[in-house]
């Protein structure tokens, strides 16, 4: 049985850190996971970017930076249009056809000024496959009302409640997927 569970709270709450454990432990019951996923690019203790990442290629680019000249600007960010769509967008291509599991870390202000990342997204939609999605909880468009219309649960994170909706998420999605039991 398919369906959408979405992953919402406020900046810095845990929301990458709950997908990746989920990830690691649906991976390491056998279950092939596809998508991408984001993570902060730091110097000098200080953020200057976000990195993408193909879940299964390993791939990974510049999805935003400081230091880009050229590209959308998302407040203090440029957007590198060409690694969202070489990486991101065609991480998700991929998962739709072929992942048990479709994760999107993160469906927000700099992934949604991507057409290619769009129309990705809404092929993982309408793949019917289980989709793990983390989405940004202030944001109105159309492709996050449409992942919301449809949501089979959503979840709205704190930094309390973060390893136990990791775990309880880690649990529905094996049995989305018809996966084993974690113990």
């Amino acid at each position: 049985m398919a369906g959408i569970w979405l992953v919402s709270g406020p900046p810095a709450v845990g929301k990458s850190t709950l997908v990746s454990k989920v990830v690691l432990k649906l991976k390491s019951s056998g279950i092939i996971v596809g998508g991408c996923s984001t993570s902060e690019m730091r110097s000098g203790g200080a953020r200057t970017g976000f990195e993408v990442r193909d879940l299964t290629s390993g791939r990974s680019g510049q999805l935003a930076s400081v230091s880009l000249r050229f590209g959308p600007r998302v407040g203090r960010y440029r957007v590198n249009l060409a690694d969202l769509a070489r990486v991101g967008a065609a991480g998700l291509e991929a998962a739709a056809s072929s992942s048990e599991l479709i994760v999107i870390d993160e469906v927000g202000p700099m992934e949604l000024v991507s057409p290619e990342f769009r129309k990705a997204v809404r092929k993982c939609i309408e793949s019917g496959r289980p989709l793990l999605a983390v989405v940004h909880e202030r944001l109105d468009d159309d492709i996050l009302n449409e992942l919301k219309s449809k949501a089979t649960a959503q979840f709205v994170l704190s930094v309390e409640e973060r390893d136990r909706v990791a775990d309880e998420l880690a649990t529905i999605l094996l049995a989305a997927v018809g996966g084993p039991k974690i113990q």
